[in-house]
């Protein structure tokens, strides 16, 4: 019983991967997610494709790796973190679809809110911006949109998650409505410095307490499940960008992270204070350890990887998301053609979601390897945002950055990004450090691992990207994507 199970599951599919004590990936599972997009900028999922899928993978690698339950010592979850769920407490049987982070429904609400006094109430406790990214909306939404919520909610027949409190409830059948730290500081409703929900949050977004799951620390016991044949503790959980903090050994204050996924997500660890930014970047609660809460400054950006997806499923340019590489590779730059792809608004530093995407400097010589390229330079030029805006909130510059996710492997994009930033770009030689931060939790809880020293000791670099691009071009490249990004903003406004 020294083998952990990570159930990974993200925006776009859903996956499992079974760790060693040495944190070497034993087996891998996965399964896509149907998107559901009844409407422009709304982004939905089936709460029990969500759930099944993730039983299936888990199964399937446990299956792979030649082990049962009585293998495993403890389950970590990490998730897509500000999707909402809502279910009847009775039944478990969901009362509408999972709004997913990505949604844009509630974006005019959103801009009240950053109009009235509402706005530094919300920034000053949660360390967010009111944005219809967040959880608050759009569980308000669903109690004042679905016929009959906010009554039973009012009764206490409902209960609220984001992704990881449903699949623990129904893992525990029932038993444990539970959250963490971290991904509870992503719902507008969390005090980050008391790691409580606050009862003005709950008024102001008319919350009933009674819906809401309890905040644990992210590494404990939080309960158990038999669905995979015998009794295995669920023993960590973390938002999926704080579970790559932690799986990236980001554990000291200045240490930073980019996710590239379906968005992109970088983080940087801030130690136990949580410093507000001057720069519309967000405070957020990195994890929970004991009584101990430690904090860091995020950048989220919408799409990323999503931009690669839409040259393959929307125009057809390629027939796999890892063609991209050989195909921007065809030409030496992006031959004037900046690509902002704001499918769903434009998150840091910028925080329109009224934003859309747009390709700016096509001429008659554009080919699908100009747009191909412009499609991996918008991933790093809006990582470049972020960074900058994180340069600018600190007053140690980012030494290096840490980088996982799917589109990390695009040797290409990490030149580009290291271009870009101007520091080395470090790819981990573990490529899941979503999977195993929420391993590592579970691991910590049980004592697999007896401490972070020993879990920073297995961190590995695979590859170090340093820059190669003359400042003066790098310069010149960011100023026409700055231009690109001015024509994008505020295009669909009063349209939400």
């Amino acid at each position: 019983m020294r083998s952990i199970l990570a159930l990974d599951q993200g925006t776009t599919s859903s996956r499992a991967v079974v760790f060693d004590p040495t944190s070497t990936p034993l087996s891998v599972a996965h399964s896509e997610l149907n998107q559901v997009y009844s409407r422009p900028g709304w982004v939905e999922h089936r709460p029990h494709e969500i759930l099944q899928s993730q039983i299936h993978v888990a199964r399937e690698a446990l299956s792979k790796a030649g082990l049962t339950a009585e293998d495993v010592a403890a389950i970590g979850i990490t998730n897509q973190r500000e999707t909402t769920l809502v279910w009847d407490r009775q039944t478990g049987e969901p009362i509408y679809n999972a709004i997913v982070w990505q949604d844009r429904r509630t974006a005019d609400l959103c801009q009240r809110l950053k109009q009235g006094s509402e706005a530094e109430t919300i920034h000053q406790k949660t360390g967010l911006l009111p944005d219809p990214y967040f959880s608050g909306t759009k569980l308000q939404w669903i109690l004042d949109n679905v016929d009959g919520a906010r009554s039973k909610a009012e009764k206490g027949d409902l209960l609220f998650g984001t992704v990881d409190t449903w699949l623990i409830w129904h893992l525990s059948s029932g038993n444990r409505h539970v959250t963490d730290a971290s991904n509870a500081s992503r719902t507008l409703l969390l005090n980050i410095h008391t790691g409580e929900w606050d009862d003005e949050l709950l008024e102001l977004f008319d919350i009933p307490r009674a819906m809401l799951p309890s905040v644990s620390p992210s590494s404990q016991i939080h309960g158990y499940t038999d669905v995979f044949g015998s009794r295995i503790p669920i023993a960590g959980i973390a938002g999926d960008q704080q579970a790559a903090l932690f799986g990236q050994a980001c554990h000291q204050s200045g240490m930073a992270k980019n996710t590239y996924g379906t968005g992109c997500f970088t983080l940087m660890h801030i130690g136990t204070s949580p410093t507000r930014s001057q720069h519309n970047l967000l405070t957020t609660i990195a994890w929970r350890l004991g009584d101990r809460i430690e904090y860091a400054l995020e950048g989220s950006i919408f799409i990323a990887g999503a931009v690669v997806q839409w040259l393959r499923d929307g125009l057809g340019i390629i027939k796999s998301s890892g063609e991209i590489e050989s195909l921007a590779g065809q030409v030496p730059d992006n031959g004037g053609v900046y690509f902002v792809p704001a499918f769903s608004g434009l998150g840091t530093p910028y925080w329109d979601p009224y934003a859309r995407g747009t390709i700016c400097g096509i001429s008659r010589g554009t080919t699908a390897a100009h747009l191909a390229r412009a499609a991996l330079e918008s991933i790093a030029f809006q990582v470049t945002d972020v960074l900058r805006t994180m340069d600018a909130d600190s007053t140690t510059p980012i030494q290096q950055l840490r980088v996982d996710g799917g589109a990390s492997g695009n040797t290409l994009l990490m030149q580009l990004q290291a271009d870009l930033l101007r520091v080395p770009v470090l790819r981990s030689k573990i490529a899941e450090t979503t999977a195993v931060g929420a391993a590592y939790l579970a691991g910590l809880a049980v004592g697999v691992w007896e401490s972070r020293a020993e879990i920073a000791r297995q961190w590995e670099t695979d590859v170090e990207f340093h820059p190669k691009l003359d400042s003066k071009l790098v310069d010149e490249r960011y100023g026409g994507w700055l231009k690109a990004v001015s024509r994008a903003k505020g295009w669909v406004e009063g349209e939400a």
